[in-house]
């Protein structure tokens, strides 16, 4: 397992802007970056929302962007930028032999059929039998088939023709990390050339956010940084993103003249129980590999801390540790800046860590806290960090190709 994966096309939607130049100008050439928020639409929570896209430059079949949803459509949408850039849409023999590994939530829910339930359940005698007989009665089947994850995966065959095989990863944060390192180890492992990985959600979704402010993770007060919420009760601002990255191998890329962004090395993944400490300890470990394969390289981090309490002021204090021992330069949190995105979270940072090193910069911080400090010259390899909210901790290293 010793071949080299390299980052050759980068597909990016979010409340930002589309594609790569959006999102530069946006978190690195801004003297203050400023995040896109919908405070309004969804009160008392505020979501990062997808801009407006023409589906049609990507999806030319009308048939096609109705079976859709929209999050599915964002998804197949976001892979056709990143096949674009990495010069391969159309070429139809090299996208039979391009594999795909995707991750993805659930498919949206029937809001009528929740609201009634939600509505009847309390005045019910037995709420159990109530659940049972309404979830048999009124949910339709073909609403439910129309909403599988693999769906995505499908649309992506269908719409761009990437029928190499297909893998589809469900499980929040660590779906993602999961997607980007099965992608890579495949390469490496030489079972396969070039590969299609990444994720897409819509977060302007009344259901997602009903789960969210259930489990008691969403944040309903005035935007802030992700380092300032757990002061004040903690929690999540969901984003609206999609992010997939064309990995391929580097004799493969060169074969076809394909120029890389930058090149992809170790990816980890790992899960506890979430104990005081766990999180950390499964990162120390994680980090310890990472920085031992960037050598004497200049390491900057980007890392999705999600605002929650208490996990992200155990991120926190565990960056901290690092900065202070001189194996970190600097981190940045991307929720601050796209919001958190699940699903999309991991190929977004290595999209971004890949976009930074391409050209030879990083980003500003988005925080005013004072955590984030701005970088005196720019890395050559960059950490990513994703906690998931839940279950699951994930680094990866991307690094500069000299």
């Amino acid at each position: 397992m010793t071949r080299e994966v390299w980052i050759t096309g980068i597909g990016m939607t979010s409340s930002l802007g589309e594609g790569l130049d959006a999102h530069w100008q946006a978190m690195a050439e801004a003297e203050h970056p400023t995040p896109v928020i919908d405070k309004t639409t969804f009160a008392p929570y505020p979501v990062h929302p997808m801009v407006p896209l023409d589906f049609s430059q990507q999806i030319p079949k009308g048939g096609d962007r109705r079976q859709m949803e929209n999050w599915q459509r964002v998804g197949t949408y976001t892979a056709g930028l990143a096949l674009d850039d990495a010069g391969i849409a159309g070429n139809l023999e090299l996208l039979s032999n391009t594999n795909m590994v995707v991750a993805a939530a659930g498919g949206e829910r029937d809001l009528a059929v929740d609201q009634t339930i939600l509505e009847g359940v309390g005045a019910a005698e037995s709420p159990e039998e109530f659940i049972n007989e309404r979830l048999s009665n009124d949910l339709r089947p073909t609403l439910f088939l129309a909403q599988l994850p693999n769906l995505v995966a499908g649309n992506i065959a269908i719409v761009h023709k990437v029928t190499g095989s297909s893998r589809t990863f469900m499980g929040e944060e660590l779906a993602s990390v999961s997607a980007v390192e099965i992608a890579a180890r495949r390469i490496r492992a030489d079972q396969g050339d070039i590969f299609l990985a990444g994720g897409a959600i819509i977060a302007e979704r009344k259901d997602v956010l009903l789960v969210m402010s259930g489990a008691g993770w969403a944040w309903t007060g005035e935007p802030a940084s992700v380092w300032a919420r757990p002061e004040k009760g903690g929690g999540i601002i969901l984003g609206s993103v999609g992010t997939f990255l064309v990995l391929e191998a580097r004799e493969h890329a060169e074969a076809r003249g394909a120029k890389p962004y930058a090149r992809l090395g170790t990816v980890l993944s790992g899960r506890s129980r979430r104990e005081p400490g766990q999180a950390a300890e499964i990162a120390a470990e994680q980090f310890a590999a990472i920085r031992k394969e960037a050598g004497d390289r200049r390491l900057a981090m980007l890392t999705s801390a999600s605002g929650l309490s208490p996990l992200t002021q155990e991120e926190q204090g565990f960056l901290a540790g690092l900065i202070a021992r001189g194996e970190l330069d600097t981190v940045r949190a991307v929720p601050n800046m796209l919001g958190t995105s699940v699903e999309a979270t991991f190929p977004s940072m290595v999209g971004l860590a890949a976009l930074a090193l391409s050209r030879k910069g990083f980003y500003r911080p988005a925080d005013d806290t004072g955590f984030e400090t701005p970088v005196t010259e720019a890395p050559t390899a960059i950490a990513v960090n994703s906690w998931g909210n839940w279950r699951g901790e994930g680094m990866g290293l991307v690094e500069a190709i000299d």
